[in-house]
């Protein structure tokens, strides 16, 4: 992990094309800005976190067997 210091309207560049700026800093609170291409998802950690038990829940082997049934096969 890379860990960078930055302050009140300081930003850092990933990939050439997404930019962080810290927006605001209230004790242990810090506003981030995210500018990016809009087909560059853009998750919080937890919601990311949701949204891949969900995915893997929905590929159980129920799903699997419901999909077989729908293609013909066993």
């Amino acid at each position: 992990m890379l860990a960078l210091s930055r302050k009140k309207n300081e930003a850092l560049i990933i990939n050439n094309n997404i930019e962080i700026t810290v927006l605001e800093i209230k004790g242990e609170q810090v506003k981030l800005g995210i500018s990016a291409p809009k087909d560059v998802p853009i998750y919080r950690k937890e919601v990311y976190a949701q949204i891949q038990e969900a995915n893997k829940e929905a590929v159980n082997t129920d799903g699997l067997a419901a999909l077989k049934g729908l293609l013909g096969g066993e």
